[in-house]
């Protein structure tokens, strides 16, 4: 959840404006702080509040128009190619999340048909992921997934050294310094210890599985295992993280799972590349996450938690609950809960299955593999992501593509950099002021450093969703292309000027509880990418 802060700007709005005409005809003097509506003389007859709740209700037209047009400030989400999260869904699909708009899926009584239609999606994943026996649940995402996966290896691990009679207050949780904020917040909320290992171009930069290993002991809950990272798409190697822990069994005698955070990459690997070992079929593989409204297809708001099968879920979190003349097992973070997402990813499910999945992930590929080419051809950028490269090839020296070849598996996301030599001879053109021009066009096209390990590559990164053709790719290469040249023909210029991340931070709140700058001390850092 985005924290936001109070923020009334009414003295200085009021001391910068003419007196409305409505008010002088009044004679009277606003005293509250305004917003004019530009269609007051077709709507409304009045100022609407901008701080504070309106005294009077205001005509619904009225605000709609208002709320409509001020969301047109927004990037459009088609070309927000920065997201991973779906922008686009069938006309039925989404009568169907209209329709199903009032339903709350913690209602089992009321609405027992959508319970059965979760229930179904649940053994649908199962058996996408190659378990019979799967048990788990929707949530709002993946970040609740991961919070509710990494508990349930807590607790696992906790009864299994009370068993043995040994201190169970040290856990530990093993991940890349590449893994999205939401697996460490799972270590920081529910106290256990975050252990980082840095990336690397060895590594393709994602998880060091040797380093991992090396890094297990007694204490150890699990390891978090991304099946596509969020900087460059690599999938990490699940299947020897799973041998490597086993040779540590072996010596050892500990017995570490793994968690697959498949938040991108579980609607990917089954049906672009089957033959992957990277789910319950690997036996160390004991919870996976995904999110529907990613690669599932959805609009913002599902995810799929699931476990290999009950022995995995430990009995003391799941509360059976006895809610308005109904009886359920839950295992969730929070209660209520909007049932539409869910059922719009049983829509894509059925609607779309096997072959319609597997067209649509290989057709991101394709296009994602084209954008590769034509970057690393433009002569201007180095690629780090390595999908579009032969199985085994990796690294940017590389350039050749892959044609008649298979590729490695990866998400469909599109990691790229300025040459090295392009860099040298043009020391003035930044990749954030590339970012910033393709902005102007209406791309929204991230900027960012690479994670720990890694710190000093910036890369500039693209998701290709299904909505992103291939018209739209050429008219992209086009305008990177054009931002290059026109940066490189003339002087530096200072992009911060034009930059909005600030988000208004540094203004200052009358009534603020929470200051938007936070002292270095306390700030925290995190990745949301």
């Amino acid at each position: 959840m985005v924290l936001h802060k109070h923020i009334d700007a009414s003295d200085i709005v009021r001391d910068s404006k003419d007196q409305p005409t409505i008010d002088r005809l009044r004679g009277e003097t606003p005293n509250r702080s305004i917003h004019s509506l530009a269609y007051g003389s077709r709507y409304a007859t009045g100022d609407i509040p901008k701080y504070k709740l309106p005294d009077e209700p205001t005509d619904a037209s009225a605000v709609y128009q208002l709320i409509h047009d001020e969301l047109q400030l927004d990037g459009r989400p088609s070309l927000n190619l920065a997201s991973f999260v779906g922008t686009w869904m069938e006309p039925e699909a989404e009568k169907l999340l209209t329709e199903s708009l009032p339903i709350n899926l913690s209602d089992v009584e009321e609405y027992p048909a959508t319970l059965r239609i979760q229930s179904r999606c649940v053994s649908i994943i199962g058996d996408l992921w190659k378990s019979k026996e799967a048990i788990g649940t929707s949530t709002v995402g993946s970040s609740e997934a991961i919070q509710m996966a990494g508990l349930a290896m807590k607790k696992r691990w906790q009864a299994k050294m009370r068993k043995a009679g040994k201190d169970a207050s040290r856990p530990n949780i093993i991940m890349g310094s590449n893994a999205q904020v939401a697996l460490e917040k799972f270590a920081r909320y529910f106290d256990v210890e975050e252990r980082l290992v840095p990336i690397s171009e060895k590594s393709h930069h994602c998880l060091n599985i040797e380093e991992a290993a090396k890094l297990c002991d007694e204490n150890t809950i699990g390891v978090f295992v991304i099946l596509g990272s969020t900087y460059t798409g690599h999938f990490e190697n699940v299947e020897g993280m799973a041998k490597l822990l086993d040779k540590v069994q072996e010596e050892k005698g500990w017995d570490i799972p793994i968690h697959v955070d498949a938040a991108s990459g579980g609607f990917v690997a089954p049906f672009a590349f089957p033959d992957l070992r990277w789910n319950f079929e690997i036996d160390r593989v004991k919870s996976i996450n995904t999110s529907g409204h990613k690669f599932g297809l959805v609009y913002a708001g599902v995810g799929w938690v699931l476990w290999r099968n009950e022995d995995f879920l430990p009995k003391e979190l799941i509360f059976e609950l006895h809610y308005l003349g109904g009886t359920e097992q839950t295992y969730t973070l929070n209660f209520s809960r909007p049932a539409c997402f869910m059922i719009g990813a049983y829509y894509n499910l059925i609607r779309l299955g096997r072959a319609g999945f597997k067209s649509i992930m290989e057709n991101c590929l394709v296009n994602a593999t084209l954008l590769s080419r034509c970057l690393e051809r433009s002569g201007y950028f180095d690629v780090i992501s390595d999908m579009h490269r032969p199985v085994g090839v990796f690294g940017a020296d590389y350039k050749e593509g892959a044609h008649g070849k298979k590729q490695n598996p990866s998400l469909p996301v599109v990691a790229f950099k300025l040459t090295d030599e392009f860099k040298k001879e043009n020391s003035h053109v930044k990749q954030v002021a590339i970012s910033t021009l393709l902005r102007v066009k209406g791309w929204i096209v991230p900027n960012y450093p690479l994670a720990k390990g890694e710190e000093e590559i910036e890369i500039l990164r693209v998701v290709v969703r299904e909505s992103l053709s291939e018209e739209l790719i050429e008219g992209l290469v086009e305008d990177i292309i054009e931002a290059v040249e026109i940066l490189k023909e003339n002087s530096p210029f200072d992009v911060g000027v034009l930059s909005t991340k600030d988000g208004g931070k540094h203004r200052k709140t009358p009534h603020g509880k929470l200051s938007g700058k936070l002292s270095h001390a306390t700030k925290t850092f995190g990745r949301t990418c």
